[in-house]
């Protein structure tokens, strides 16, 4: 069966050193080792390739994981984002029917972004962007972004909304004066990435920008960011509230955003996703290389849906969001 997993991240090492390591530090990251599993995330040929061909994975859409071009200002980033689309863009080139890529935006020049989300698309074949976390200190209803929003609309592609650092700010005040690393762990992958998008999204619902783009394609990961057992909550709370909107929070989620359940592997998330996204709106994902392929794997094997809907979760519902096309 064909396999499409798409949130799986990559880096560039050379340009990533190009970023001022202060920067990076300010941003949050970890200075004191390299961030994240260095050596997998910089293979884009044999290495990834003999990795998703021991767990069965066909294809993999890939997207940088930071820190990246959206902690550089101006004609800098745009330039990183620009290399590192490239980069990408050849290894895609060189394995079509097994690597996609989500675009890399200079998130602090926001009509820059835009422009390069259009060429990544439309040169590089790309499928959609992936955006992690906030720009200074900004979600994206901020009005500054809605350039890129309604360039993603003109273009009919997705925008993955991935988990960032929190700003210094929400850090010291909801996540330090743990002992070791529990903060870090609790503001990223223990909890704060989580709360983080499904704030993100209710913040595109509530300002009323998702209205204002009803062509936007939404995509968040880890079964949902634990929306899908808040939606009935959120309507029951700003049911009468909201008159500036044309729909309740739930429909215009629903109709919206699709989930994945990168990097969460247990049945009961998935049960309650599937229970209020649906079908067509669940897809496959692993988190590669931060979770691994045969984890993801084992999961999807072990699920007991209908040949039609695994097929659907599998491959299906990306191929048909991302306009992928099996070799």
């Amino acid at each position: 069966m064909r396999i499409v997993a798409l949130e799986e991240h990559f880096t560039i090492p050379a340009l990533v050193r190009r970023i001022d390591r202060d920067v990076i530090a300010r941003r949050g990251f970890p200075t004191g080792h390299q961030w994240g599993p260095e050596r997998h995330l910089a293979d884009l040929a044999a290495g990834r390739l003999a990795a998703m061909d021991e767990a069965g994975i066909t294809m993999q859409v890939l997207s940088v994981s930071g820190p990246g071009a959206d902690l550089v200002d101006g004609d800098e980033g745009i330039t990183l984002a620009r290399e590192m689309n490239d980069a990408l863009g050849r290894a895609v080139a060189d394995h079509p029917d097994r690597l996609a890529g989500f675009a890399h935006l200079p998130m602090r020049s926001a009509q820059a972004a835009a422009d390069e989300l259009e060429r990544t698309v439309r040169d590089l074949g790309f499928c959609g962007a992936l955006i992690n976390g906030l720009t200074q200190d900004h979600f994206l209803d901020d009005p500054g972004f809605a350039p890129i929003l309604a360039r993603a609309v003109q273009l009919d592609v997705p925008i993955y909304l991935h988990p960032g650092l929190p700003p210094p700010a929400v850090r010291r005040a909801y996540y330090e004066d743990l002992p070791g690393n529990a903060g870090f762990q609790l503001s990223t992958a223990g909890w704060g990435w989580h709360s983080e998008v499904a704030i993100h999204v209710l913040r595109l619902v509530l300002s009323g920008m998702l209205d204002r783009h009803r062509g936007l394609k939404l995509i968040i990961g880890h079964m949902g960011e634990g929306l899908a057992a808040m939606l009935a909550r959120c309507d029951q709370v700003f049911g009468h509230e909201l008159p500036h909107l044309t729909r309740s929070v739930s429909r215009t989620i629903l109709d919206q955003v699709s989930i994945t359940t990168s990097g969460l592997f247990t049945r009961p998330p998935f049960d309650v996703a599937l229970a209020v996204f649906g079908i067509e709106r669940v897809l496959f994902s692993i988190d590669y290389p931060y979770s691994s392929n045969r984890q993801g794997r084992d999961f999807l094997d072990a699920l007991a849906l209908p040949a039609a809907d695994l097929e659907k979760f599998a491959h299906g519902n990306a191929d048909r969001l991302l306009g992928l096309t099996a070799a």
